[in-house]
């Protein structure tokens, strides 16, 4: 076990909310305040009691108020102050309370969105989106609902349980035990609960992290689950999981539905010892009617708000599993380290040199080993294989997605580990075989990561990666909307959208990863009319399976197995018979 799982969770977050203290200690301020005056109306019963019996020996006669109805008065007085504040406090706790747990919702999740930002792809390779998501939302809202509310009722509890516990001490210490015999077993009870509650939500919030996973990769394929007619075996897998998430509830619930039950039974021993102690020494004289009155009032607000320790408890431990998982993610190292050498874009040459870079991915054999690379400034290169070759794993090391094992990479001579990775990424555009658009409009996506384009730039970007004439058939130009990961518009479409945003974005560097390889033909003499524009004067490196795509290339690269087997222009490499004049016969229908 981790030093950092080992220290309980709500230390951690105390840990990490230290900016919120002062509000903390301000709420439970007004916590611990409105349940003084929450507890005072007992003792006006008290006096009232006493006054009607004791008439002018009473408590209130003694502050020199001996007319009955003066006394009666100045109760009342102090009725509607205690009362007014009581109000008032639980105003302010709620509010403060309730503020505080957004702001820390609010902060926590933009943390452990950020954090996850910044964590290596492997570690997504690894996760389910509804994995994370269960994390990002639910666990957070789980934390959100406990400080709520859960965090006043522990401060008020244990307030309770002090002023009372020396008021009885004060006013009869002989029944003062009996009151207070059942709490340290209502504490040890709870902590008994508490240990036993702790892995049954621990399981809990495992199985709804399970459910939203698969609902969400559902949701994701659903074109897929039709096109297969698989509706109702995913509605099974669903079930099964829905089915587990409930049972795991249900074995949480049948041992905090206990607490509250057994918690009574402990209380009634307490209240009764009370009554029947308390009487027989108010019948003997040895304390005053209103004396206990007051004890009587008293074990009822001591010992009755414990059995809402079941509930508290119940969220206490919800939550505490749900900031186990949520510091989880936080402490969860990040690999790829920021880099601290500037890039400024307008220095940027495009020379990219690999030496003998060898990368595996996690238990895995390499599947780049010992692999070097001279990209002149300028020049565009095309890399081709079979897949599986380590073609498409070349881009995302160039782009740091991935820390090679071993090896060098540089751009312009510097050590690409060296260059702050945002500046990186700035002098790199991707085009990639898997384009992604995000919900919203075309002109949105096309200035994605150039938020501060106008439109006039985005069109011309459109123009120059020709999806200008289709944009402007759609329905509302380009303010349509696209749809989720773009689902309204056609393969090609999507393709040359992605074209515009790497030629808005105007990076120095190009990578196109099989970028035409699933559009028609006309999409791809299209897009190859528009990359011809846009690779001149930059750095471009093209991925790609269709050779014809890639035949006027400076120089071609031909990888198998993590190494270049071969290279040329595409005229050379036909000539020597080997993998690329293969791959060439084949594709043009030639044996």
């Amino acid at each position: 076990m981790s030093t950092s799982s080992a220290i309980h969770p709500f230390k951690r977050l105390f840990d990490y909310g230290h900016q919120y203290q002062g509000r903390i200690w301000q709420a439970t301020a007004t916590s611990i305040l409105n349940k003084i005056f929450d507890l005072a109306p007992p003792a006006l019963i008290g006096a009232a009691v006493d006054v009607v019996v004791q008439k002018q020996d009473s408590i209130i006669a003694r502050l020199g108020i001996q007319d009955i109805t003066g006394q009666l008065w100045v109760l009342a007085i102090l009725s509607f102050v205690i009362w007014g504040l009581e109000s008032l406090f639980e105003y302010a706790y709620q509010r403060l309370w309730r503020n505080l747990a957004q702001t820390i919702q609010h902060d926590l999740r933009l943390d452990a969105y950020g954090h996850l930002q910044d964590l290596e792809l492997a570690y997504f390779e690894d996760r389910s989106t509804g994995s994370l998501m269960s994390i990002l939302n639910d666990d957070i809202n789980q934390l959100e609902r406990f400080l709520d509310g859960g965090a006043n009722e522990v401060i008020q509890v244990i307030t309770t349980v002090i002023i009372i516990g020396g008021t009885f001490f004060l006013l009869a210490p002989s029944v003062a035990g009996m009151a207070m015999l059942p709490i340290p077993f209502i504490l040890w009870g709870s902590i008994a609960f508490q240990k036993l509650l702790a892995p049954r939500y621990a399981d809990v919030r495992e199985k709804v992290s399970l459910l939203n996973g698969q609902l969400s990769n559902n949701l994701s394929g659903i074109t897929t689950i039709k096109s297969f007619t698989a509706e109702g075996y995913e509605i099974k897998r669903i079930e099964a999981e829905s089915n587990a998430y409930r049972q795991s509830n249900q074995r949480a619930i049948s041992l905090s539905a206990a607490y509250t039950p057994l918690i009574r039974i402990i209380i009634l021993l307490g209240f009764t010892s009370t009554l029947v102690y308390g009487g027989i020494g108010a019948v003997n004289g040895t304390i005053s009617v209103g004396t206990y009155s007051v004890l009587v009032f008293l074990t009822q607000r001591l010992l009755w708000p414990l059995t809402r320790l079941g509930q508290t408890l119940d969220e206490y431990q919800r939550a505490a599993a749900s900031t186990r998982r949520v510091m989880r993610l936080l402490d969860t190292p990040i690999a790829i380290h920021p880099g601290s050498r500037p890039l400024p874009l307008s220095s940027v040459r495009g020379e990219i040199i690999l030496e003998n870079v060898t990368f595996a991915y996690r238990e895995r054999q390499p599947i780049i080993d010992r692999l070097s690379l001279h990209i002149p400034a300028g020049q565009t290169i095309a890399i081709v294989g079979a897949t599986g070759s380590g073609k498409s794993t070349i881009v995302k090391l160039l782009l740091r997605l991935y820390e090679i094992q071993s090896g060098r990479i540089t751009l312009d001579d510097t050590n690409i580990q060296e260059i702050q990775l945002q500046d990186l990424r700035r002098a790199i555009g991707l085009v990639s075989q898997e384009v992604f658009l995000f919900h919203g409009t075309v002109a949105e996506n096309i200035c994605y990561g150039s938020f501060n384009a106008t439109r006039e730039e985005v069109t011309e970007a459109a123009k120059i990666a020709e999806a200008h004439e289709f944009i402007l058939q759609l329905p509302q130009g380009y303010d349509t909307i696209v749809g989720e990961r773009g689902q309204k518009l056609s393969g090609g479409q999507r393709q040359r959208l992605a074209i515009a945003r790497a030629v808005l974005k105007n990076p120095p560097i190009l990578i196109l990863d099989e970028a035409t390889s699933a559009v028609d033909n006309e999409t791809e003499a299209a897009i190859s009319r528009s990359l011809e524009r846009i690779t001149q004067n930059r750095t471009t490196i093209a991925i790609a399976h269709r050779l014809s795509t890639i035949r006027h290339a400076d120089r071609i690269y031909v990888m198998d197995k993590g190494k270049f087997v071969e290279s040329g222009k595409h005229e050379e490499l036909l000539e020597t018979s080997g993998i690329y004049a293969s791959l060439w016969r084949v594709q043009m229908g030639l044996k």
